[in-house]
């Protein structure tokens, strides 16, 4: 008897995606021989992975992503990672103007589109060579700026970001395809033409393929140094508005619901409590990034003791 493997697969059902695999155990005919195992398929994500992601030369021969620690985050600070991550109840349309502008605007590669199984969909940037974290923390910024400009603050996390309440230490994402313990889902990479199956619940109940993982990323492109410069340079002029806006004098109207001033400025005129402007100025997406952090950093003695306000 004769027992072979046949790959696995997906198939879309109303509410979840299902995986089946098949083991081959041993077969002597040509045709059959040389059929990818869970460990080669597994070695395949592991190696799309490597060369979209990871930093250069992470995992050693013989390793595997549950033997390595998988950080994105190199040992001297860089990245070649960068994520988008956008609530669900943000909707998909800020995520695909997303897709689509960097593509369309700024000539970069598709980037890939994932759900991270909680309750969001996940941009995924690929550097050809690493960035400091500041760079990317910058690139992402002007990319929220350009294209995720409506959405609330409180919808969007981008990564890799600085945790100003943990002495300034840099997080990242997690990496996908991954078992979610907070709800007990999987994030998985996604083709951009199935969004739309994940639009109430961004996640898979089972585990993705490997094989079909590694496909989907097979088709990504990292972004070459020379393009990911010249998109830089394409978003300056956003950055530019926005700094310029911050710095217009308030404009002058009247009324008890019509009262619009400088953010930072209106808000300290409001709320004289230091410990309360701090919090308006880290809050204040409109505001230079290293200023919020500053603030936060000052806002821990504060923690500290009990609040005066």
């Amino acid at each position: 008897m004769v027992m072979v493997r046949i790959s696995s697969a997906l198939w879309p059902t109303r509410f979840m995606w299902s995986t089946v695999t098949f083991y081959r155990v041993e077969s002597t005919r040509p045709d059959l021989r040389n059929k990818p195992t869970p460990h080669s398929e597994m070695n395949q994500l592991q190696a799309e992975l490597q060369r979209l992601y990871l930093p250069h030369n992470l995992l050693g021969e013989g390793q595997n992503l549950a033997d390595a620690e998988c950080h994105l985050i190199d040992a001297n600070g860089r990245v070649r990672a960068m994520v988008v991550q956008v609530s669900q109840l943000a909707g998909w349309s800020g995520v695909a103007a997303l897709w689509q502008g960097v593509q369309n605007e700024l000539g970069l590669p598709s980037p890939a589109i994932a759900v991270s199984g909680i309750d969001g969909y996940q941009v995924w940037f690929s550097l050809q060579e690493p960035v400091l974290i500041t760079q990317a923390v910058d690139f992402l910024e002007s990319l929220r700026l350009r294209y995720l400009a409506e959405v609330a603050p409180r919808h969007l996390v981008l990564m890799p970001m600085v945790d100003a309440w943990a002495s300034a230490q840099a997080r990242h994402a997690r990496l996908v395809p991954a078992l979610q313990a907070e709800t007990g889902h999987w994030s998985a990479f996604i083709a951009p033409g199935l969004v739309s199956m994940f639009a109430e619940e961004p996640w898979l109940d089972l585990p993705p393929s490997s094989e079909a993982q590694a496909k989907l990323l097979s088709n990504v492109e990292s972004i070459q140094p020379t393009r990911l410069r010249q998109a830089q340079e394409r978003l300056q002029p956003a950055r530019a508005a926005v700094a310029h806006d911050s710095k217009s004098p308030p404009a002058d109207r009247t009324g008890d619901n019509n009262i619009r001033q400088d953010a930072t400025l209106g808000t300290a005129q409001e709320a004289p409590d230091p410990r309360r402007f701090l919090l308006s100025v880290m809050n204040d997406p409109a505001i230079e990034l290293r200023l919020r952090i500053e603030a936060a950093k000052a806002l821990l003695p504060y923690d500290e003791a009990p609040s005066q306000s």
